[in-house]
């Protein structure tokens, strides 16, 4: 995994996705004549397929689009509560990481259906084709799809349902492998048919339900038929003349407002990129945001105005700019651990931009690799772990009370420049999202870099108290300053998906041009009409 992925420029529009195939599922609804959302939503359907293991039907997203016919942006959250009849008191830590205890309440499907309702122009059965014909024809899979099956056999393999799909007669398939999901191009044609319908009523939800029941789990059929997708307003701060903005709580992108706040108190374009001054800047403002984002999580909108406002972010500057080491949580309220708590990074980011304006960002998930690991017989439906970001913490706002919201650090952004969209940018990584989307950004923004180089750029992440993992390509001398400065480092392969994989598409507002940045850490790839 590793750069350069060439320059992508289009006038007529850009799809920007973690698989080459769904990216060109999205290309073929502009081809078609949709606009962006209809390819996004084709986009997304199509990763249920060919990155399995990120995200699917039964995961959790949030979206960030700026409609051009509106001239506005705006943000659709897909992330159902906790279900009804969840007790967080008699669960584990341990519970929460796999299997049925677990499970949150889907809520992708219908996250796509509203879009294309709200927005779309395409027939859903056009939109989902391209899903459709990847699931019942196959595709040859990526090393990165064999290298996370394969990864993911220990934990998944027991569950025969799972087994049956993503193992070559139980053994892990080779990169070539050509897999087959013909239970989820059923389900793929009857959410064609039938919208959210499709997997929140009727055989499909029956089915979920009676699997998950059977193995002690608590999303039901009341669960299931109540979730709605909520449109909203914003989130947003300026940065350099420009207009940031992510999706509210339950989305955390709040976090990476705060650390751009942080940090456009310093003169950074001035200092070399990637030395010493530049990344410890960077990652200070970003360790003191994480810190914040734990203790508002599910805040109200005024709470988050509050901390997005002058006093707080003052405060927060003077610690910044004190040059003393911070220590703080990254991840969870609770006591601070010494890595990453389960393996989190596998969520799948999308962008899309057509030649109307339109500009939208797509954030999903299931969680881990493959969710909680146990598919649903009949259905090619895997389902996901997320209520692993929820708190056993009784103190903490992301406790897991029924019906609770579910706070998630998934923070898709649309930036403006005197109100005309110039850039989508996502990403996954769980906790570590919000800090490469302000690394990336500031890249772009304080830099000049192109999305694209802006992507490829050396990146890292911060873990609890102080440890900090980061790519070889930080000169050595570099890295040794760091952990003088305060930063426990270890230091990660040159490109390494464990920092995220990163779709952006840029745009000027001036020419009508838009660019694509694809991540290599993954199987990204952008491409343009």
């Amino acid at each position: 995994m590793h750069g350069s992925r060439p320059l992508i420029a289009s006038i007529r529009g850009v799809v920007s996705s973690a698989h080459p195939l769904a990216t060109q599922a999205g290309l073929r609804l502009l081809l078609a004549g949709g606009n962006a959302v209809d390819a996004a939503v084709a986009t997304a359907a199509a990763l249920n397929v060919v990155e399995p293991y990120m995200s699917g039907v039964a995961g959790m997203g949030v979206a960030t689009l700026f409609a051009a016919s509106e001239g506005r942006i705006r943000t659709l959250d897909f992330i159902p509560s906790i279900p009804g009849t969840y007790d967080a008191t008699t669960k584990t830590r341990a519970d929460l990481m796999r299997g049925p205890h677990s499970v949150g309440t889907p809520g992708n499907l219908a996250g796509w259906c509203e879009l294309l309702a709200a927005y779309g122009r395409r027939p859903r059965r056009e939109v989902f084709a391209p899903a459709i014909d990847l699931a019942r024809n196959g595709y040859p899979i990526t090393d990165f799809n064999a290298f996370v099956i394969d990864e993911s056999m220990e934990v998944c393999a027991g569950d025969e349902a799972w087994s049956a799909i993503y193992t070559d007669n139980g053994e892990s398939p080779a990169p070539g492998w050509v897999l087959r999901q013909e239970d989820l191009a059923r389900t793929l044609e009857m959410a064609a048919a039938d919208g959210s319908n499709a997997l929140h009523q009727g055989p499909v939800a029956r089915k979920l339900v009676e699997r998950l029941g059977a193995l002690g789990g608590s999303v039901s059929l009341d669960d299931l038929a109540a979730v709605q997708p909520r449109w909203d307003d914003p989130v947003a701060t300026s940065y350099r003349g420009l207009r940031v903005h992510t999706p509210p709580p339950q989305s955390e992108g709040f976090q990476m407002l705060q650390s751009l706040q942080l940090i456009a108190g310093t003169d950074i374009a001035a200092l070399p990129r990637n030395g010493i001054e530049q990344l410890d800047v960077v990652l200070r403002a970003i360790r003191l945001a994480a810190e914040q984002r734990i203790l508002n999580a599910n805040a109200s909108r005024d709470r988050i105005d509050e901390m997005l406002g002058e006093a707080e972010v003052a405060a927060l500057r003077e610690r910044l700019e004190s040059g003393e080491p911070i220590c703080a949580r990254t991840q969870l309220f609770g006591e601070p651990t010494s890595g990453i708590a389960g393996s989190r990074e596998h969520t799948s980011s999308l962008s899309v931009g057509d030649a109307e304006g339109n500009l939208i960002c797509v954030t999903q998930s299931l969680g881990s690799p493959f969710g909680a690991g146990i598919a649903v017989p009949g259905t090619g439906v895997v389902l996901n772990n997320f209520l692993n970001w929820g708190e056993l913490h009784p103190d903490s706002p992301n406790y897991m009370s029924p019906g609770a919201p579910l706070s998630l650090p998934i923070a898709p952004s649309v930036t403006t420049r005197d109100g005309e969209p110039v850039l989508a940018l996502g990403t996954p990584g769980g906790h570590g999202i919000c800090q490469t989307q302000t690394q990336v950004m500031v890249k772009w923004a304080d830099y000049g870099l192109g999305v694209q180089q802006a992507i490829e750029d050396p990146r890292g992440v911060l873990d609890d108290g102080t440890a900090l993992r980061i790519e070889s390509r930080i000169g050595p001398e570099t890295i040794d300053e760091l952990g003088r400065r305060g930063h426990d480092v270890k230091v990660l392969d040159a490109f390494t998906n464990y920092v995220g994989g990163m779709q952006g598409v840029a745009r000027d507002p001036s020419t009508g041009v838009m660019t694509g940045g694809a991540d290599p850490r993954r199987d990204g790839y952008a491409a343009g009409l």
